[in-house]
């Protein structure tokens, strides 16, 4: 489903137009903000790892601070790679551990944790004491479909991209409680399938037991 498909489908169950309201909320802000916000609560219920990324960087020596992507959303995995292409990988340990673990921008070595320090940077410890190789694997906003036309949700798991973009559209209607419910609970059905894939089949043979996983049958 394109984002075209999904904009007239919104409008075929809701048998809506969503005509402009006062001032500038068009006809397109409102279907596109339903996605959006659809779009949103789907990525925040289920960790597919198709919409994760991986970026390498370099630490600094003295420095125990690293730079987040732009684009980041939460952590996956944090790996130092040594000279001969070796991965180690850091613990997540809370901002507080590593600051009681290494009180000291003196304490220099490998970094063998990490946490998040604030909204754009890491803080690793212990500082680091050369320039490393670091590899971050995380989660992220894929491209929205409404500004990208397509998106892999939309092209792999449209009717919970569809159900939830409804109830949506059906709470900014004030619509009755019983479609309400109805749009609720097939949005419930649809992201209960999709979290069998994401955060079920997508990991079953996976190595690490840290990540979310939930049993399928």
């Amino acid at each position: 489903m394109n984002y075209a498909e999904l904009v007239s489908a919104i409008k075929g169950y809701a048998e809506n137009d969503f005509p402009a309201t006062a001032g500038s909320f068009t006809s397109t802000n409102q279907l596109n903000t339903f996605i959006e916000q659809a779009e949103q609560r789907i990525y925040n219920s289920v960790q597919f790892p198709a919409v994760r990324k991986n970026v390498t960087g370099t630490t600094t020596s003295g420095n125990k601070y690293l730079a987040m992507p732009s684009d980041f959303l939460s952590s996956y995995s944090m790996a130092v790679i040594d000279g001969d292409g070796n991965y180690e990988y850091l613990l997540n340990k809370d901002v507080n551990f590593i600051r009681a673990a290494y009180p000291s921008p003196s304490d220099t070595g490998k970094p063998d944790y990490y946490a998040l320090f604030d909204y754009n940077t890491f803080i690793l410890g212990p500082t680091p004491n050369a320039v490393y190789t670091m590899e971050l694997h995380y989660y992220y906003y894929p491209e929205s479909i409404v500004t990208a036309g397509t998106s892999w949700l939309g092209d792999n798991f449209d009717s919970v991209l569809f159900y939830a973009a409804l109830l949506e559209a059906a709470t900014f209607m004030k619509s009755d409680p019983d479609t309400i419910k109805n749009y609720t609970d097939r949005y419930n059905e649809a992201l209960t399938l999709a979290k069998r894939l994401g955060d079920g089949l997508d990991r079953q043979d996976a190595y690490r037991s840290g990540q979310l996983r939930v049993p399928v049958r």
